[in-house]
C-alpha cells in the first residue's frame, strides 16, 4: 500500500515561492551616475546594458571594467523597460538585487556601529536620500522590511547617487524581531518620536560608546505602536518646532549626526 504524500503547509509553499521569485527578480537602473557605479561594483550581477552612443562614450571606462557588451541604440528608440518619466540620460542597466548578507555580518565589526531602521518608509526617493546620508555619516547599514518598504528600484538608485552600491541596505522579514536581535547584540535602539521627552543627545549622554540603532517611521503615521513598544527608548530631534515638519530623509541625517561618538 503506497503512502500518501504529506501536503506541504501553506507557509512552506509561500516561502518557496518567495525564494523562487527573488531568484528571478531583476532591477533596471538608469542614469549615468547610478549605471556607472553599478558597472564598477564587483558585487553587482549585471545582465544587460542599453546605452546611446553619447552615454557609451561617457561610460567607456566603466563598461570596460565590467566587461559587458552594451546594446547601443538610437536616442529616439531607447527601448529599456523604464517609466516614461525616468531621466535615464541614455543609459539603463538590468541587474540582480544586491545580497548584503545577514544582520550580524553588517552590524557587528565596526568600532562603534550605528544603523538606521525604517518603519514602513516606502518612498524610494526618501530611502535613496537616506542611503546617501548613511554612507556620508558612517552608518553600518540601513534596514527596512521585505514588505512595506522601498525595494531596490531605478528611482531609488538614482536618488542614492551611487550609495546603493556601497551602503548596505537590508530588508528583513519583521522589524520588531530585527530590533530584538539588535538589542541582543548589545545595541541601544532609539525610536524617533516627536512626542518623546528626551532628545537623542540626552539619551546618549555618557553612552556614546554604545552601538546605536535609530528607528524612523514614515512621514505622517510615524512609528507603529508595536515598534514603540519594542525599542529601548523614544527620543526626539532637538530643534525649534515639531518633528512632523522634517522630511524623513532629513531626520535620518540629523539623527545620525546627533548620535556620533564625540571625545
Amino acid at each position: 500500500m503506497s503512502k500518501k504524500p504529506t501536503k506541504k503547509p501553506q507557509w512552506v509553499i509561500e516561502k518557496e515561492q518567495a525564494k523562487k521569485a527573488g531568484a528571478s527578480e531583476t532591477v533596471w537602473l538608469f542614469g549615468l551616475h547610478a549605471v556607472r557605479d553599478a558597472l564598477m561594483n564587483p558585487r553587482r550581477e549585471k545582465l544587460r546594458l542599453i546605452v546611446t552612443l553619447n552615454a557609451q562614450n561617457k561610460l567607456e571606462e566603466a563598461i570596460a571594467a565590467a566587461r559587458i557588451e552594451p546594446e547601443v541604440v538610437d536616442p529616439r528608440k531607447f527601448n529599456a523597460p523604464l517609466d516614461p518619466n525616468s531621466v535615464h540620460q541614455g543609459a539603463a542597466l538590468e541587474v540582480k538585487p544586491l545580497n548584503w548578507g545577514s544582520l550580524a555580518e553588517n552590524c557587528i565589526g565596526a568600532e562603534v556601529p550605528r544603523v538606521l531602521l525604517l518603519d514602513r518608509v516606502t518612498d524610494p526617493h526618501n530611502v535613496g536620500a537616506i542611503l546617501r546620508s548613511a554612507e556620508v555619516l558612517g552608518a553600518s547599514a540601513v534596514i527596512g522590511t521585505r514588505h512595506h518598504s522601498a525595494p531596490e528600484t531605478g528611482a531609488l538608485a538614482k536618488t542614492a547617487s551611487g550609495a546603493l552600491e556601497r551602503q548596505p541596505y537590508l530588508r528583513m522579514r519583521n522589524l520588531s524581531d530585527t530590533i530584538t536581535e539588535l538589542q541582543n547584540m548589545g545595541f541601544l535602539v532609539l525610536g524617533l518620536d516627536g512626542e518623546a521627552e528626551q532628545t537623542i543627545e540626552q539619551a546618549l549622554e555618557g553612552r556614546k560608546d554604545r552601538p546605536v540603532a535609530l528607528v524612523l517611521g514614515a512621514e505622517g503615521p510615524g512609528l507603529r505602536q508595536k515598534t514603540k513598544e519594542t525599542v529601548d527608548q523614544l527620543v526626539k530631534i532637538d530643534f525649534a518646532g515639531g518633528f512632523g515638519s522634517l522630511n524623513v530623509s532629513n531626520a535620518a541625517a540629523i539623527a545620525l549626526y546627533a548620535s556620533r561618538e564625540r571625545s
